[in-house]
Parts: structure tokens; sequence; C-alpha cells
């Protein structure tokens, strides 16, 4: 989408219904594809509506904007952070590979609801051309995981990385939840959040291996005694499973949680009012 051609608003007319149809026209030449579906229905409303409509897509082109400037902003994060005099990394910058990276986040963006997830976004670019530490189809994944995964899910990868085991009730006191019950809608989205992440493959039970990388099989456990009842329901916040990243958890840490220094200082176009 250019830049240049998102208005500041919509244009001042005395004829309301005229500027509400100047509204749809300006709308279809930012999204040409939604240029006739617009005009088809620039007269379906009364001339009562015209000047909701009009508030309506005022709104809409400030979010346009908006976009367009936190699109601006990370490339110019991710440049400032890039050693381009590095021969290797300014053809990284320049291939085909790269730029396909960067169209698919740009077509995705709806995924960068939150600053935070902007800064994943960077990272993830940043580190995909400054390495080469996986594949683009790896990479590619990473990308989905920033609309697939909430804020909440960062923060428990973020939580297990490095910490060689670690249960759901010390990652729920790590990233500085309070205490909650066993039957609150907080502890079923923790049980889901690690569903999520384990179907995911982002996660799993912590398991010791042998000296080649193999998985040993746990030692199964005493089975429990006739007459002894039900088997106690696992605690959202259970104290005994250890959890531990994958591969490509640990990887998508290393490209969406690590932070390239700056290498040229600037004025962030997000804070230039500030």
């Amino acid at each position: 989408m250019d830049k240049e051609n998102i208005p500041d608003k919509l244009p001042e007319n005395s004829a309301k219904k005229k500027i509400t149809k100047g509204a749809l026209q300006i709308a279809g030449g930012a999204i040409p594809f939604a240029g006739g579906i617009l005009s088809a229905v620039a007269g379906a409303w009364s001339e009562e509506e015209q000047e909701r409509v009009n508030q309506f897509f005022d709104y809409w082109i400030k979010m346009l904007q908006d976009e367009v400037r936190e699109k601006e902003a990370t490339m110019i994060e991710i440049l400032a952070r890039l050693n381009l005099q590095d021969q290797k990394i300014g053809e990284r910058v320049k291939s085909k590979e790269f730029q396909s990276l960067v169209r698919k986040t740009f077509r995705e963006w709806s995924g960068a609801e939150s600053e935070e997830k902007r800064k994943l976004i960077r990272n993830i670019l940043t580190n995909a051309a400054a390495t080469d530490l996986t594949s683009d189809d790896v990479i590619r994944l990473f990308i989905d995981w920033i609309n697939t995964y909430s804020e909440l899910h960062f923060q428990v990868i973020g939580a297990i990385y490095n910490s060689g085991g670690i249960t759901r009730g010390a990652i729920w006191k790590k990233i500085g939840k309070g205490e909650v019950r066993e039957d609150s809608a907080e502890a079923d989205l923790y049980k889901l959040l690690f569903r999520d992440l384990s179907t995911g493959g982002i996660v799993r039970q912590h398991r010791e291996v042998d000296y080649y990388g193999n998985f040993i099989s746990k030692t199964p456990s005493k089975r429990r005694p006739k007459g002894s009842g039900p088997k106690p329901m696992t605690s959202a916040f259970d104290e005994n499973e250890q959890y531990e990243l994958t591969e490509l958890g640990q990887q998508f840490v290393h490209y969406a949680m690590t932070d390239l220094p700056l290498r040229i200082e600037y004025k962030n176009p997000l804070h230039e009012n500030e």
C-alpha cells in the first residue's frame, strides 16, 4: 500500500452523500480489489446515516495510516541493526528468499496487533538477515506463530527457555501471575495454552536423552492399587512434571526474542510526536 495514497481524513463537502461516495472512492483506491464493491454500496445508506458512515471511514483511514507507519518503523529498525557492509548480509537482504519473507510478514501484518508482537516480527526478520541457523521454511513457520499465538504464549515460552526443565506451577509464578482457583477460567486458559504449545511442537515434557540424543524411556509408574478411588486430576499448576522447549522452540527464541543491538541511531517514526 502506497503511503502517499492515504489521505489524512475524508474531504469536507456540503452534500453528505457525495462525501460518502468520495470516501468509498478513496478506500477503493487504497485497496484496489475492493473498489468495485465499495462503489456499488455507496448509495445504500439514507442521508441520515451518512455522517455516521463518514466517521467510520475517518477512523478506517487513520487505521491504515497507523499500519503504514508501523511497517515503516519496523523496516527502519531492521536496517539500523544490520551491518550492510558485510557482503553476506548485503546479499541476503537483496535476495528473493529474504524479500519473500518480508512480503509474507507484511501481508499478515494483522498478527502484529501489539507493540510486543511487532518487536517479535522485527527480530525474526533481523535475525533471518544476519544469521543462517535455520532454513527459510522454519522462519516462515515462526512468522505464522506470531499470528497463531498470544502474548501469554510467548511469555510462557520465554519462561521455559534455558530453564533445564520447569514445572507449570513454577512457570505461572515466573511470569508474575498470582494464585487462582483450580476451577477458574484462568486455570482452564493455562491448560489450553500448554496444549497449544505441545501440539504445536514448541514445548514438551522434559525427558532424558542418551549420548546420541535419543530419548530414554521413562520408568513406568507404579499402578494404583484397586479400590483406591479415581486418579486425581492433574493441577493446571502442577509442580511435578517438568517442561522444556523443543529444538523448534529453542530456535524460535533465538530468532524472535533475541534483539540485535542498534548500529545506527535514528528517530523512531512511531515516537516522533513524543
